[in-house]
C-alpha cells in the first residue's frame, strides 16, 4: 500500500480512513473521488510544526488551490492554521465563499485579467504575486482606480534545473512564468515596483517546478533568493521582508517512488535559508510556502466500475472502466504513473498486467498501461490511488460526461463534499 491510511479488510476489501470503498461506489456512485480528511489535517500540521521547530513560527504555509479547489477543502485548511495560495479568480472567490480569511490568501497567476486584479483588491487579499511588467503597471492603475495600495511580490525565476517534467518546470530561464534573474530582468523589475505609487513591495517569490524529489534545488533556491534580496537592499536601499519559496515536493504515486519526507524538504530549505543570512548579514525574512500536492496528492484516491475486460491476444488486455481522462487526465498530458487495485479483492495478488482504458472517445483516454492488477470482471470496483491533487481539478466535461462526485471520509464515516453534475448542470448555460 502506497499510504497507512489505507488498509484491507477482513473480507478482502480496500479501506481508505476506515471506510469500505466497495461500499463507497455502491452508496454514491462512480466515478468517485474519496479524501481522507484525517491525512489532510496530518499533512497540514507536519508543515506547520516544521515551521514552529526550524523557524520560530515566523512564516506561513498556504495550501496551493490548484491541486484541488473546493469550499470543504479551504475550510479544513484555514481550521488547521493554513492560508491558501489561488491562480484564478475562481479559486479566489471559493476560498473567500469558503471563509478562509483574505489577508492569507496569496494571488498568482502569470495573466490576470483586470477584473481579477480587481476583484483581488476589493477582497483586500493578503498577497499578490505580479508576474511581468505590463501587469505591474494595470495593477497600480486598477490600485489607484480604487483608492487603494496594493501588497505585491514579485515572481522570479531563480534558473533552478528542478529535475522534473518539462511541463512542470517552473523556474529556469525558458518559462512562461516570471522575471529571469539571469539576464538582470529580475531586478529591474524591483526598481521598476519601487517607482509605482499604489504598488507596496513587499518581497519575492519562486517556484521552481513540481513533484520534486531532490532536497538540493529546493536549498539552492533559497541561498539565490536571498542573494538577490541582499543585492537588492545594497542596489535600492530596500530590505524587503518577506520570501515564497512556493512548493514542489513529489509524493509517492507508485512503490518505485521514493520522495523524501516533506519534513526534511522543509528543514533543509530553512537550514540554507537561515546560513545565507547569516552569511550576507540580511535579516531573516518572514518566509512562506505553497505545498499542494504534498497535502492532499496521497490522500485521495478514486473509484471506478469495471465494464468491460478486453484481451487482445499478444497484444495486450485493456480494463475498461466508466470514467477517464475527463476525471484524469494526468496519464494522457504527462504520462503519469499510478497504482490501482481491484478494492473487491485488494487482498489478492496482482497477477496480470492491464492498460486501463477510460470511456471519452479518444485512443489516448488511458489511465495507464502495462499497470499490474488483480483479475478484473465487470462489475468490480477498480480504485486508483494517489490521486487527490490535479484530478477532479483538471477534470472537464469532454464527451458531455458529469464531473465526479467528491466524498470526505473521516474515521470511517463519509460526506459529500462536491455534488456529482448532473445532465442539467451541464446544459445551463446553453442558450
Amino acid at each position: 500500500m502506497l499510504t497507512p491510511n489505507l488498509t484491507v479488510s477482513d473480507a478482502g476489501r480496500l479501506c481508505i480512513g476506515g471506510a469500505d470503498t466497495v461500499r463507497l461506489a455502491q452508496e454514491h456512485g462512480t466515478p468517485l473521488y474519496v479524501m481522507d480528511e484525517n491525512m489532510i489535517r496530518e499533512n497540514c500540521r507536519g508543515f506547520q510544526r516544521v515551521i514552529a521547530e526550524e523557524y520560530e513560527g515566523s512564516g506561513l504555509i498556504c495550501y496551493a488551490s490548484k491541486a484541488l479547489s473546493c469550499k470543504e477543502l479551504y475550510r479544513i485548511v484555514d481550521s488547521e492554521g493554513l492560508g491558501a495560495d489561488v491562480i484564478s479568480g475562481g479559486e479566489l472567490y471559493t476560498a473567500v465563499q469558503a471563509g478562509m480569511p483574505a489577508e492569507k490568501i496569496v494571488m498568482h497567476g502569470n495573466s490576470k485579467s483586470d477584473a481579477e486584479l480587481q476583484m483581488a483588491l476589493e477582497y483586500g487579499v493578503g498577497r499578490i504575486v505580479a508576474d511581468n511588467l505590463p501587469e505591474l503597471e494595470r495593477l497600480n492603475r486598477i490600485a489607484a482606480d480604487a483608492g487603494k495600495k496594493a501588497r505585491i511580490m514579485l515572481r522570479i525565476k531563480p534558473g533552478i534545473d528542478a529535475h522534473t517534467h518539462d511541463f512542470v518546470k517552473t523556474g529556469c530561464i525558458d518559462s512562461k512564468f516570471g522575471f529571469a534573474l539571469e539576464t538582470g530582468e529580475a531586478l529591474e523589475a524591483v526598481k521598476t515596483a519601487l517607482q509605482y505609487p499604489n504598488l507596496e513591495l513587499i518581497g519575492l517569490h519562486c517556484h521552481i517546478g513540481s513533484q520534486i524529489f531532490d532536497t538540493e534545488p529546493f536549498a539552492e533556491a533559497a541561498r539565490v533568493m536571498v542573494r538577490l534580496m541582499h543585492t537588492i537592499r545594497t542596489e535600492c536601499g530596500v530590505t524587503l521582508p518577506e520570501l515564497n519559496l512556493g512548493g514542489g515536493p513529489g509524493i509517492k504515486y507508485t512503490e518505485d517512488d521514493d520522495p523524501p519526507a516533506f519534513g526534511s524538504i522543509v528543514r533543509a530549505i530553512l537550514a540554507a535559508l537561515k546560513q545565507s543570512c547569516a552569511e550576507l548579514g540580511f535579516p531573516k525574512p518572514f518566509v512562506l510556502f505553497e505545498p499542494g500536492r504534498s497535502i492532499v496528492g496521497g490522500a485521495g484516491l478514486t473509484l471506478y466500475t469495471v465494464m468491460a475486460k478486453k484481451v487482445i491476444p499478444g497484444i495486450r488486455t485493456y480494463v475498461l472502466v466508466d470514467g477517464g481522462m475527463c476525471d484524469n487526465p494526468r496519464y494522457a498530458l504527462y504520462g503519469s504513473r499510478y497504482e490501482a487495485l481491484i478494492a473487491d479483492r485488494a487482498s489478492q495478488p496482482r497477477s496480470e498486467q492491464v492498460t486501463i482504458g477510460g470511456k471519452c472517445c479518444e485512443s489516448g483516454d488511458l489511465i495507464g498501461e502495462n499497470m499490474p492488477l488483480q483479475p478484473a470482471e465487470p462489475g468490480d470496483t477498480l480504485a486508483v490511488l494517489a490521486t487527490g491533487a490535479y484530478n477532479y481539478s483538471m477534470a472537464s466535461n469532454y464527451n458531455r460526461n458529469p464531473r465526479a462526485e467528491i466524498v470526505m471520509v473521516k474515521d470511517g464515516k463519509a460526506r459529500t463534499v462536491v455534488r456529482r453534475e448532473s445532465y442539467e448542470d451541464i446544459v445551463r448555460n446553453d442558450l
